[in-house]
């Protein structure tokens, strides 16, 4: 297949629209069901370059979260803690231990619950059967994998009535070196963003504090490849094997950092006992779980915690959770990733990460004032690696 007609563009009114290969070569993609739009085979092949990448530089099994051609999240493999399985609504899924890919999604689903309604889908190995397990419960468009069980395709088919997007991707498929595209009728060209991400890009430490420990190097990695693929300015917060926070598509870069740093709180906040003992209203479902969860973290928290509302929510009324208990709690959080798609222009950035617990930093570095932001890393003890590559994404 060498061209797929969609129903529409990015809007109704935009017709026609298709996708097709320039060169008359056949697709990369295969579509085992559904019909994905326009919006969706970007948010497809963008998001598998991201798990592609991922796992090419470390080794581990990668899922993400897309919406609207940016993550919400991006994950490895790794186990989740009990406190996590719970907030991430997956400690009643059977064999999730036993799947690394499972594993990968949940954490990706499960980091901004609000911004993954809806999501797009990419997992960087075959999805197997209690990845789609996962899968089936949640509100999503589609996704994008380069194959699927039996078992787990029989699981997805059942989707959305018969219509959820699936598509299979050839793994070994390489686009070309030049790409193109047109804006007002205009073409742009320019070469592919091949840069690789790895551990050796961290190697340029410029902070007086230089231990910068294997996890918390994956950590920056996979933080860094997930701005290589959102929507600039960007900056991403990360934390055990995933993306925690993403600030995407901000003119400012402290608003970036503001944004990442609010998202990357509420992911802490979410494993606080307050709300994992939260006993919620027979007949809630699982989204108006996400939104109640974010009320009651919020300042607007009397919206479900009202004498009059309370009991439209939960079973047993919560105690408030104050922003003293918040702002302390948070207090206690360290050992965060931070990764900025360009260089930190101010030193409020890295003052604003630290109340965030971010302890490690990559960025491109090349600012007039790179020495105010290092001896800002230095006040706070940070580690700082400068990786002299911007990677903004449009």
């Amino acid at each position: 297949m060498n061209e797929f007609s969609l129903k529409y563009g990015c809007n109704p009114n935009q017709k026609p629209a298709r996708i097709y290969m320039e060169n008359g070569g056949d697709l990369p993609v295969e579509i085992l069901n559904g019909r994905p739009g326009y919006i969706n085979f970007l948010d497809a092949l963008n998001s598998w370059q991201l798990v592609k990448e991922i796992k090419e530089n470390t080794g581990m099994v990668a899922a993400s979260s897309f919406k609207h051609v940016s993550p919400t999240s991006a994950a490895v493999g790794k186990k989740l803690p009990r406190a996590l399985k719970k907030s991430c609504f997956v400690d009643d899924v059977e064999g999730l231990d036993d799947s690394p890919l499972a594993c990968a999604y949940a954490r990706a689903r499960g980091t901004d619950r609000m911004s993954s309604f809806g999501d797009f889908i990419a997992l960087s190995d075959v999805c197997d059967e209690v990845t789609a397990k996962i899968i089936a419960r949640e509100v999503s468009d589609g996704i994008i994998a380069p194959g699927y069980s039996p078992r787990a395709l029989e699981i997805l088919k059942g989707k959305r009535k018969g219509a959820y997007n699936i598509v299979k991707i050839d793994k070994d498929y390489v686009p070309a070196e030049i790409e193109r595209k047109q804006v007002f009728g205009v073409t742009f060209e320019q070469g592919r963003n091949n840069f690789k991400i790895d551990r050796a890009l961290l190697s340029n430490i410029v902070t007086k504090n230089r231990a910068l420990p294997e996890d918390k190097a994956t950590d920056l990695v996979i933080a860094l490849i997930t701005l290589k693929y959102t929507q600039s300015n960007s900056v991403c917060f990360a934390a055990d094997g995933q993306a925690i926070g993403v600030g995407a598509g901000q003119q400012s870069r402290i608003h970036c950092t503001r944004l990442a740093a609010q998202k990357a709180d509420l992911w802490h906040l979410r494993m606080h006992e307050k709300v994992l003992s939260l006993q919620f209203a027979e007949g809630v479902g699982r989204p108006e779980k996400n939104n109640i969860i974010d009320l009651y973290l919020s300042d607007e928290a009397e919206e479900v915690l009202g004498d009059g509302v309370w009991r439209q929510y939960f079973a047993v009324r919560p105690a408030p959770f104050s922003r003293e208990e918040k702002a302390a709690y948070l207090k206690t959080v360290s050992g965060v990733s931070l990764a900025s798609d360009a260089f930190f222009p101010f030193a409020d950035n890295i003052e604003r990460a630290a109340r965030s617990g971010v302890s490690y930093v990559a960025e491109p570095g090349g600012s007039v004032r790179d020495d105010l932001v290092i001896e800002a890393a230095d006040a706070h003890d940070m580690v700082m690696a400068f990786t002299g590559m911007r990677l903004f994404h449009h």
